[in-house]
């Protein structure tokens, strides 16, 4: 591998990026910007090098920073104003001694805490929130508008919230085209628009159950026992194929598959140790290869079963499972592997990464088989992306 690869960070105390020497054998540590707001999550454009980050909480308010030079200077557009506005307003003298002033307009105070998640499609950027809505720019995240057709869907009384709220957490595009989306809420589920949104589609029904035996059929309202679990955990698209709606996600129930965009969904959770976990990836060019991190379960604890870590590989689909554990901690191994914390890079050989709430980034460059710690004593990790290495 020719190209460095960079690792974008979402953590509890800003974004970082790590950066390789081109041959991902040696590591550096950038960071904490955006003020060290807590970050949900961070994207960039291979293209351009811009990259974007997203958080916020009651007190920052709720935005999304951008960086048009790799990283070195920062410019936030706020969405919505949190308790630092009104401490700044009462408390003007100290602020200014500190160094800290007001962050200007926000649109959607009041309507916004956070924001949890972001995406690319064609040439708009997507920003989920939380409360669950979805806002779209055309100016790379400069300004922003509502999808009010996804807040106001017919089966938003039914939305509730999960463990943290009830938030718009996954947003998954299709390059070929940039009119289809699929998005992930906790806790009501997949949500899809083949029009860049002006509809959506409620696609949550268990694959070999008749639309009409779900109430309301595919975009109605109600959850049945024939559907997934609501609590969709993450969501990712092979590509690689010609199908271009091949779907794998992490529920809070299990691990599923769908070959027609989230329409019909299969479990695949046979094999696992698990059948509860937040991350999931796909090879970029190979749709039958996924990996998942399961955890020991909702209430025991959230750590990976009995005390040690494994990446788990399926090389079929889901068909089967085996565990790849060489490099990771193999006994007292208690951290957590948040939804966006694992993610691959387009390197030959594949780069598979997956971050910690104890501060560490463990990666793979044999796709699995052998693992080591890149990075460590960082803050909690709550998103792990890359950039380069195409």
């Amino acid at each position: 591998m020719s190209s460095p690869v960079s690792v974008l960070l979402g953590t509890t105390k800003g974004a970082f990026i790590l950066t390789d020497d081109g041959g991902r054998r040696a590591w550096s540590v950038r960071g904490p910007f955006c003020d060290q707001w807590p970050i949900n999550h961070v994207i960039g454009d291979p293209a351009s090098g811009r990259i974007w980050a997203a958080g916020g909480n009651e007190w920052c308010g709720a935005g999304v920073w951008r960086s048009d030079d790799g990283g070195e200077d920062w410019a936030l557009t706020c969405l919505g104003h949190g308790q630092r506005e009104d401490w700044i307003a009462e408390n003007s003298e100290f602020a200014e001694q500190v160094g800290m002033a007001p962050y200007g307009e926000a649109p959607f105070t009041g309507e916004v805490e956070a924001i949890w998640s972001l995406g690319r499609s064609g040439d708009t950027l997507y920003a989920g929130t939380k409360p669950a809505s979805l806002f779209a720019s055309s100016d790379s995240g400069q300004s922003w508008t509502r999808l009010d057709t996804l807040t106001d869907h017919p089966s938003r009384d039914e939305w509730i919230p999960g463990g943290a709220g009830l938030v718009l957490h996954t947003i998954v595009s299709d390059p070929a085209n940039a009119a289809k989306l699929w998005i992930g809420i906790s806790v009501a589920g997949i949500f899809a628009t083949e029009d860049a949104g002006a509809s959506w589609d409620r696609r949550n029904r268990r694959s070999n159950v008749p639309v009409a035996e779900t109430a309301g059929g595919e975009s109605g309202n109600a959850q049945t026992s024939n559907d997934v679990g609501a609590c969709v955990h993450n969501i990712v698209r092979a590509s690689g194929t010609g199908n271009g709606d091949l779907l794998y996600q992490q529920n809070h129930e299990g691990v599923f598959r769908s070959p027609d965009g989230g329409r019909s969904w299969v479990e695949i959770t046979e094999g696992l140790p698990s059948n509860f976990g937040f991350p999931i990836a796909v090879h970029p060019r190979d749709p039958e290869t996924i990996w998942v991190l399961p955890l020991n379960g909702d209430t025991l604890g959230r750590y990976p079963p009995d005390a040690s870590a494994a990446v788990w590989r399926s090389r079929d689909g889901g068909e089967s499972w085996v565990d790849t554990r060489a490099g990771l901690p193999q006994k007292d191994c208690f951290f957590t592997v948040l939804r966006q914390a694992m993610a691959v890079d387009q390197g030959e050989p594949l780069g598979i990464y997956f971050g910690t709430n104890s501060g560490s980034i463990f990666a793979s460059f044999d796709e699995g088989e052998t693992w080591n710690e890149i990075a460590c004593h960082l803050p909690t990790i709550l998103s792990v992306e890359t950039l380069g290495a195409e």
